[in-house]
């Protein structure tokens, strides 16, 4: 569920009209609803209540520094994955003892960034992260808490892209080379391997994958424990799918009846990290209307925002649906329709929004709406062709706020320079 209702044939975002945000603020734009966010981290928390997880939101994505402080204020804790992240972790008044570290490639540099800073959980990838973990450990006199990140070979029934449990994937290890990290952790000296950590994919709108995964894990958890290992965390990932198009996610209730009973006992703190289940349907990308273009072969409508305000569409094949923001009157007759490409501005075939959507035809300036972009949006929008990105603005208890302008062209050369032999 969101924000996003029809009010006199109006899109609002709160009870705030969409129209006037796109006339205040411009477009391309980028619209959260405040309530949302906070709506789906209450949900999952009350569903998973009995056993009191650390819910630690997945800054990739969506990490709008107002995004963050929401849920930090909610008391959740946070999963990163660079040293930029921790570095808005931070800036948003995150508690480092609430933080949670994955990756495959951490430096050396944002190892030591994220040590110094006291984060909880670094969750390695590999035996050569954890050599270079204990050796930075030592050289900076601490002993960090470290997850070992399994690779359960298990299949989630998504997009192949963000698939991350099947063994072909660049994520975490299998279960033999685990078990040798954990029965030699005399090896590593400086470090707590006092965590397992698990993360199967994303969008995905099934219970099968999970549970299949945290059995497996769970019991690989029991088996160490039996030969003395010591292990009091078990971090359980994220991926839970939402409504995009007609895709019938499990709500987080249902989440938690499949995952509670498998963990009730257990005697492991558990740790989720949500991060579309919380902000996917929180958002939305509002854009104009450039050109109804029609050809003999296609009919497109063009908008002024492109694949480098959303890249999902070509990247994942992902479905958003487009609404306008403005339902036009049809004097009680049904509206006609007809199959459009929705396309961006960008010099590539593959800017697009929709291919062969069936929708009422616009007028050049008519406002659209690209739903359930609050995540993988604009924390994956880049300034391909030149383009500033686009604007953020958060909706709360009917009020506007900008936090994040949108980029000028000098922005986005801030920083370079014509070298002395060019001039």
């Amino acid at each position: 569920m969101h924000d996003f209702k029809y009010v006199n044939n109006q899109l609002c975002c709160e009870g705030v009209r969409v129209a006037d945000l796109a006339r205040r603020f411009g477009t391309p734009l980028y619209v959260y609803s405040h309530k949302t966010i906070v709506d789906h981290y209450t949900k999952l928390q009350e569903a998973f209540r009995e056993i009191r997880p650390l819910i630690c939101y997945s800054v990739k994505a969506n990490s709008n520094l107002a995004v963050i402080r929401t849920l930090v204020k909610e008391g959740a804790g946070l999963d990163i994955v660079s040293g930029g992240e921790f570095y808005r972790a931070r800036l948003a008044g995150a508690d480092p003892g609430k933080i949670v570290y994955a990756g495959v490639g951490k430096t050396r540099t944002e190892i030591d960034y994220a040590m110094k800073g006291g984060i909880f959980f670094f969750n390695a990838e590999s035996i050569a992260e954890l050599e270079l973990l204990n050796k930075r450990a030592g050289a900076l006199n601490k002993t960090p808490y470290v997850a070992i990140r399994i690779n359960p070979d298990i299949g989630a029934k998504t997009h192949k892209y963000i698939t991350t449990g099947k063994r072909h994937t660049k994520f975490g290890l299998d279960f033999n080379t685990a078990r040798w990290i954990f029965i030699n952790s005399g090896k590593f000296p400086n470090l707590r391997l006092r965590g397992v950590h698990i993360h199967i994919g994303s969008q995905i709108i099934e219970s099968s994958p999970f549970v299949n995964a945290i059995k497996r894990t769970r019991d690989f958890i029991f088996s160490l424990q039996k030969l003395g290992v010591k292990i009091e965390y078990f971090n359980i990932g994220g991926g839970l799918g939402i409504i995009y198009n007609n895709e019938k996610p499990q709500t987080a209730l249902d989440y938690a009846k499949a995952i509670v009973p498998i963990l009730r006992g257990a005697g492991l703190k558990v740790i989720l990290e949500p991060g579309r289940f919380i902000v996917g349907n929180a958002g939305i990308l509002v854009a104009e209307v450039t050109y109804v273009k029609k050809t003999k072969a296609k009919l497109f409508i063009i908008i002024n925002a492109g694949m480098n305000d959303l890249v999902r569409p070509v990247l994942y094949e992902a479905y958003h649906e487009i609404l306008p923001v403005a339902k036009p009157k049809t004097e009680n007759r049904k509206p006609k329709t007809e199959k459009f490409d929705v396309v961006g501005p960008i010099c590539e075939s593959g800017d697009f929004f929709a291919l062969d959507r069936s929708m009422q035809e616009p007028q050049q300036g008519d406002l659209l709406a690209v739903m359930g972009a609050g995540a993988y949006g604009f924390s994956m929008s880049g300034n391909y062709n030149a383009r500033p990105r686009a604007c953020e603005v958060m909706v709360s208890a009917k009020r506007a706020y900008e936090v994040r302008p949108r980029e000028t062209h000098k922005d986005m050369v801030k920083g370079e320079a014509i070298p002395a032999f060019l001039k």
